[in-house]
């Protein structure tokens, strides 16, 4: 019981960070290729906060599930916003702008949540609700950083695999670019280095690099509630 008890309250905390972080992250990539010319993403109403239009529900729901409880790596995706390269502009280095809008957007989140959680704790208050939503807060800025960091790994599909495609010259990225095809070999690759601990190496501290830097641009507010 005390276990259930226990992943309820994880959900409860987690739940409302998750959820933004993977619409705001999606929804970034649309409104960014629309900039740069591919409506792809617009005209299937995908430009939107509403989660329910970005959730897989295996891939947002099941397989996260699955994996905690078989493996205790709860690992997912959800559906990837539509983005027509070829309707870019300029499709080789847009679409770099593209892939970068997704960790970006998560990073400014990160922000967003930092100061959240900076607000609630200089108000003078010890209600269960305040602890709650204290919990939240530093949920919203792990999950976030987490997104950004893992989604910048260099390896197609992840964003940082595009943002390394449109960086390299032309020939280089087309083999580059080839990786694509092996997306649901890399993505079992992923899951199996989380799982043994070869991610847990270096990425831990990465998300840590990126809080740090996050909490240091609250520099200002917090000297202006000191």
């Amino acid at each position: 019981m005390s276990n259930f008890n226990e992943i309820v309250q994880t959900i409860a905390v987690y739940l409302i960070p998750v959820l933004f972080a993977i619409s705001l992250h999606e929804a970034a990539h649309g409104y960014v290729a629309r900039y740069f010319g591919d409506p792809t993403a617009s005209n299937e109403g995908r430009l939107s906060l509403n989660p329910i239009r970005h959730i897989d529900p295996f891939g947002t729901i099941l397989l996260p599930l699955l994996l905690y409880f078989t493996i205790q790596v709860p690992f997912g995706y959800a559906r990837p916003v539509p983005v027509d390269f070829n309707r870019l502009r300029n499709p080789k280095k847009q679409m770099a702008w593209v892939a970068a809008a997704g960790p970006a957007a998560n990073l400014v989140m990160a922000l967003a949540w930092m100061v959240a959680f900076i607000v609630l704790a200089d108000k003078v208050s010890a209600s269960p609700l305040q602890a709650y939503l204290l919990e939240v807060t530093q949920a919203g800025v792990l999950v976030n950083a987490v997104m950004c960091v893992f989604n910048l790994i260099p390896v197609p599909p992840l964003d940082g695999g595009r943002i390394v495609t449109g960086l390299l010259p032309l020939e280089l990225s087309k083999q580059y670019a080839r990786l694509d095809r092996y997306t649901p070999f890399i993505f079992v690759g992923l899951i199996l280095l989380s799982y043994t601990g070869v991610l847990g190496k270096f990425l831990p501290g990465i998300v840590q690099v990126v809080i740090q830097g996050v909490y240091a641009l609250t520099l200002p507010l917090r000297m202006l509630l000191a």
